[in-house]
């Protein structure tokens, strides 16, 4: 007969709750995000606008969301990562529901290329990684990768809803259903039931207290003047963010924004289309998924190496087969490489800088991440508009991906295992 303390036992840490109210969050807010590059076709015709000055307003929402991740990781750090993220999502809904209103490119730009965009900020990567941090000791790698996957998800389930949802209703009355999701439902669960740490509820992260929760720490203070010098003075921290800006060029800003463009481009109906964007996100899911357990065993850095490299691979392939079956079948590929980079780039941060600064470098990750994506966003955008084509801007960031490869190999630890070790830093 089990005894009480058996049953207990076999109790579900509240770290997988807290979890997955993250995933929840970010599934909404960075997916309808994500879901950018459904609406350009629809606001170049709509506001009878060219595709580079589309593409300024992602230009400026990767900008916007990428300058405030420091912020963000500052702020979550300092007031909890639940009222950051549930802020976020709230702004977010607001933000989409104004958008829906715009009359020109101008308007659009402010509302959902700040407003909404600052929401998507705070309800990002960074204050989920914050979550993970406190929430879990062990199994880092694995809980990284789900919470990467919710972006993944979130451009499985809102990129094709937003094609069909423009495609009916047109792109105002989507803008409003997915703000009425953020402000109404989504905010309003994260904000009443998400906790920032474990001694909130009275637990201990899943795996055991952290022994850096008990190292003394410096003053906040003193401690705020000085992270930014002694973060980037770390030669890591620069072979983390140089890979990581290619990252962005070639994923959220070029694929997320571009792939719909790029198949209307040679005539692709809607539904492969559709399929196209929903098969990418779903082998994202798998390939994010994954990426994290395999982090936690082997090298970190050899799994980013191989994931820059075949994801260069691909882009040479979409830039030769832009169509058909052809296309669907790259997209899938491209999925299973594109968010699975997060996962060992942040574990190998985790595992190398003091848990003080955690939040600061994956801020200035993201940052890096998404001004990437910013020039990703706008300048393909502008090449298409001077060439009528896309392939000289496949071709050129297949080859920043390639030295993306290379400089992992060369910048980063190669054994990524075991125990944490700091980052020395000058002070």
């Amino acid at each position: 007969m089990s005894t009480r303390a058996d049953r207990a036992d076999t109790r579900v840490h509240p770290a997988w709750g807290m979890l997955a109210l993250v995933l929840l969050g970010l599934l909404t807010a960075q997916g309808t995000r994500i879901a950018f590059g459904a609406f350009v076709p629809a606001w170049r015709d709509g506001l009878h606008a060219e595709l580079g000055t589309i593409s300024l307003i992602g230009m400026v929402s990767y900008l916007v969301y990428g300058l405030t991740q420091p912020l963000v990781g500052s702020m979550a750090g300092r007031f909890g990562a639940r009222a950051v993220l549930a802020s976020g999502v709230f702004i977010a809904g607001a933000g989409l529901l104004l958008a829906s209103t715009a009359s020109s490119v101008p308007m659009l730009l402010a509302l959902y290329g700040v407003v909404a965009t600052l929401g998507f900020s705070a309800a990002s990567g960074v204050t989920a990684g914050l979550v993970v941090r406190h929430w879990f000791t062990a199994r880092r790698g694995l809980a990284f990768g789900l919470v990467e996957s919710g972006f993944g998800a979130g451009q499985f389930v809102f990129t094709p809803l937003s094609l069909l949802l423009i495609d009916l209703y047109g792109w105002r009355h989507t803008l409003v259903v997915e703000g009425a999701l953020l402000l109404v439902v989504v905010g309003p669960i994260v904000a009443l039931l998400l906790r920032s740490t474990p001694a909130q509820v009275g637990a201990e992260p899943y795996g055991g207290p952290d022994p850096e929760d008990a190292a003394p720490q410096e003053p906040a203070g003193k401690r705020g003047a000085g992270q930014w010098g002694q973060v980037l003075r770390s030669p890591l921290m620069w072979g983390l963010v140089a890979p990581f800006f290619v990252c962005g060029v070639t994923t959220t800003g070029l694929m997320d924004t571009h792939l719909v463009s790029i198949a209307h481009d040679h005539g692709a109906s809607t539904a492969v289309t559709g399929a196209a964007t929903g098969l990418l996100a779903a082998a994202n899911v798998l390939g994010t998924v994954v990426s994290g357990p395999l982090s936690d065993r082997y090298s970190c850095a050899r799994i980013l190496a191989v994931l820059y490299g075949v994801r260069a691979l691909v882009l040479i392939l979409l830039a030769l087969f832009p169509y058909g079956v052809w296309l669907v079948l790259i997209s899938i590929a491209f999925g299973l490489v594109d968010f699975a980079t997060v996962a060992p780039t942040h574990l190998i941060a985790t595992r190398h800088f003091p848990a003080d600064r955690i939040g600061l470098v994956f801020g200035l990750l993201s940052m890096a991440h998404q001004v990437g994506s910013s020039l990703g966003s706008y300048v393909p955008g502008l090449v298409h508009d001077l060439t009528g084509s896309y392939v000289p801007t496949l071709l050129g960031c297949a080859a920043a991906l390639l030295i993306a490869m290379i400089g992992c190999l060369a910048a980063l630890p190669a054994r990524t295992t075991g125990a944490v070790q700091s980052v020395p830093v000058a002070p």
